[in-house]
């Protein structure tokens, strides 16, 4: 059975940083593409960054210098290191893996910015 769990969200204020995680289970982590998506109260699940198995990395350009998407393939842990956050910052994040035909979804954790 697959699992992506995420954990990390919260409350933080403009300007402040937040570190996700996603553990994943059931699949051959290093093999993935991993990547993290949120979404905004009444907008459509967006990329934020993903991460290659070769590590590379790709970003939104609303995240670009913010944002630092990496992982850890001994952990099968994917990070999401969120620094600098914005208002619109503001999401349920989900973490995604990819292989082929094979995408698996997390369940989401909450990041609020908030002054």
């Amino acid at each position: 059975q697959v699992q992506l769990v995420e954990s990390g969200g919260g409350l933080v204020h403009p300007g402040g940083s937040l570190r996700l995680s996603c553990a994943a289970s059931g699949i051959r982590f290093s093999m993935y593409t991993m990547g993290w998506y949120r979404q905004a109260p009444g907008k459509e699940r967006e990329l934020v960054a993903i991460i290659s198995r070769g590590e590379s990395t790709i970003y939104a350009d609303s995240v670009k210098g913010r944002f630092t998407i990496s992982r850890d393939n001994a952990k099968n842990t994917v990070y999401l290191q969120m620094n600098s956050l914005k208002l619109e910052d503001t999401a349920v994040y989900y973490c995604g893996a990819g292989w082929g035909q094979d995408f698996y979804w997390g369940q989401g954790t909450q990041v609020t910015v908030s002054s």
